[in-house]
């Protein structure tokens, strides 16, 4: 997707054990990545009010509970490997997580491969007054960055080119885990936002001028074959579950809406004709992503002035 794009997904459903749930989280994910998306938003339908993974998964009969569980699994996949232990402990709703195929994605660094930018973690280690704080980010020696910070985050650094190879540390500089991104035209990972009610996807949109395009899908829309996309900053595409993004309005009290098309700018069936009675979200990922990608692209080609 474009730069500032995000996909929102519902919770799973018919997904009855632990390692299924597990396994089709890791397919949301890789879906997201190869397609550089860089926001998941997962919402309930059923508009329970699950804005943060913490706590334990109690089960699919637990409602927005199951959100809570794909939010985790996702975060973890995103986090590169060698920073999972700073900040996923043990948890049972990861328990087959590390089975998972891993994303692969340009920030998911091996400790020998030159980058310019890394992730990482700040270090519990004292240095001296006027220094930066030091680093994790995956290699043999740590990094020495420009500024003190509170041990335990996570920083996005770019790393300076060492003057002494022998030196025991290395020097690096952050900035804005969005500025590989948007600076280099690397892509980075996505973000992970819970959503309480389809409503909410829009409402708590992390960018100021929220999302100026946005996009439902379902098989009771238009054909994605026939449409022009307008330039975009940040694009939005929701899926909907076994009922459709139906159920998300229905349940949803803040909208007076009851057709989903009025919610979105466009409301487009990315698989005309399909074979199948249904298309899992999974799958739907896929396929909407790839349909959508040509048109994406074209309209990214002039972007909008602001």
């Amino acid at each position: 997707m474009a730069d500032g794009g995000g996909g929102a997904e519902k919770r799973p459903r018919g997904v009855q054990s632990l390692e299924l749930r597990t396994y089709l989280a890791g397919q949301i994910a890789r879906a997201c990545a190869i397609f550089c998306v860089d926001e998941i938003v997962v919402f309930d339908e059923c508009g329970e009010d699950a804005k943060s993974v913490e706590g334990e998964f109690e089960g699919i009969g637990k409602r927005g509970k199951a959100c809570v569980q794909l939010a985790r699994i996702l975060q973890y996949l995103e986090c590169p490997q060698y920073l999972r232990k700073s900040f996923f402990p043990k948890h049972g709703d990861l328990q087959f997580a590390g089975l998972l195929n891993p994303l692969d994605s340009p920030h998911h660094m091996r400790v020998d491969e030159d980058s310019e930018y890394r992730e990482g973690v700040v270090l519990d280690r004292p240095s001296k007054p006027g220094r930066g704080s030091f680093v994790n980010c995956g290699m043999k020696k740590e990094v020495q960055i420009d500024k003190q910070l509170k041990p335990g985050v996570r920083v996005t650094v770019r790393l300076q080119e060492p003057q002494n190879p022998e030196t025991k540390v290395r020097k690096g500089t952050v900035v804005s885990s969005h500025h590989p991104r948007t600076v280099s035209g690397l892509y980075w990972g996505y973000s992970v936002r819970l959503a309480s009610c389809l409503s909410a996807v829009f409402s708590e949109c992390p960018f100021k001028d929220g999302y100026d395009l946005s996009i439902g899908t379902s098989e009771r829309g238009s054909s994605v074959d026939q449409v022009t996309l307008p330039s975009f900053r940040h694009i939005l595409v929701v899926f909907g579950g076994l009922q459709g993004l139906e159920a998300g309005v229905d349940a949803d009290q803040n909208l007076e809406v009851t057709d989903p098309s009025d919610l979105f700018d466009f409301y487009l069936n990315t698989c005309p004709s399909q074979g199948s009675r249904t298309i899992r979200t999974e799958e739907a990922l896929l396929i909407s992503l790839s349909a959508l990608r040509p048109h994406i692209d074209e309209a990214v080609k002039t972007p909008t002035d602001s």
